[in-house]
């Protein structure tokens, strides 16, 4: 009498392990999309953050803020690689009177940046959606979130 042994797996077995797989890609993939996420957007925001603070050092020495399509370049900042197909940023300024690339609007010297956000950025983050941070440190979204401090 010879046993017959058969190696390797049954079909039962290969579809369980499929279907396990199938049920953790389900699972993951989601938390992973949206994490992703959420770093690209804490990039932008701390890019954001030092063209606030670059533009205060601006504000001290040259007695305006730099805003309009050369600002960055004013404030010798470049947007990072990782981000800049991820991001927009833009800043605009006001002062009482026009000077440099800031629109003269009465009161006080005042700075908008803003980060929108691009291509697959943009349609996987409509919670936040653009981004806008001012001299005043005032926060704000344009997505469906909720509150402020669940994009910031």
């Amino acid at each position: 009498m010879t046993s017959s042994k058969q190696d390797g797996f049954t079909l039962i077995e290969l579809m369980i392990t499929v279907a396990i797989i199938g049920i953790l890609a389900a699972i993951a993939l989601p938390a992973y999309t949206q994490h992703v996420v959420r770093a690209n957007r804490s990039a932008a925001q701390s890019f954001m953050f030092s063209v606030a603070n670059k533009q205060e050092q601006y504000m001290l020495d040259a007695r305006t803020y730099a805003g309009g399509t050369t600002a960055l370049t004013d404030l010798s900042l470049t947007v990072p690689a990782e981000l800049s197909g991820k991001y927009t940023i833009t800043v605009t300024c006001t002062m009482p009177t026009a000077t440099g690339n800031c629109t003269g609007v009465a009161g006080t010297p005042a700075y908008v940046i803003t980060g929108t956000p691009n291509g697959i950025q943009e349609t996987r983050d409509a919670k936040c959606a653009i981004l806008t941070l001012n001299q005043q440190a005032l926060k704000t979204k344009s997505g469906t979130a909720s509150a402020v401090s669940d994009c910031w």
